[in-house]
């Protein structure tokens, strides 16, 4: 008995797309930005808002301050991390295209979020995923 095939099949089209986000100055009332029970329900209506399935999420509280958080769906994933003290959060969303195209939905999701977190400035990176030079 062989070791299991680890290399996906020539039919699997595992593509996609990774949103990399670093937000400053972000707006300091957003509940969000201090409270992890806040976080998770703007982050699963984002989420379910922008077409995606949620199989999973788990957020916590830092103390004194910042929450962390991911929510796992059918496509792959959100994280986010914040820093209220210096007004700062991180996000993740990646999006795979195996079954369906789901670009669109990581730009709607990412941008969502943004708008509620309303940064000064940002650095945002894009990274294509999977079988992109075929």
């Amino acid at each position: 008995m062989g070791a299991p095939e680890l290399l996906p099949s020539p039919q699997v089209k595992a593509r996609g797309i990774h949103l990399l986000g670093e937000w400053y100055g972000c707006d300091f009332s957003a509940p969000a930005l201090h409270d992890a029970k806040t976080l998770r329900v703007v982050c699963l209506f984002v989420t379910k808002n922008s077409g995606l399935k949620i199989v999973g999420d788990a957020f916590h509280q830092f103390e004194p301050a910042g929450v962390i958080g991911t929510v796992l769906h059918t496509e792959s994933h959100l994280s986010i991390h914040t820093w209220p003290e210096t007004k700062f959060v991180t996000i993740d969303v990646y999006m795979c295209n195996c079954l369906e195209d789901n670009t669109r939905k990581a730009p709607k999701l990412y941008s969502a979020l943004r708008a509620y977190f309303k940064p000064v400035r940002e650095n945002f990176s894009q990274v294509p995923r999977g079988n992109q030079h075929e």
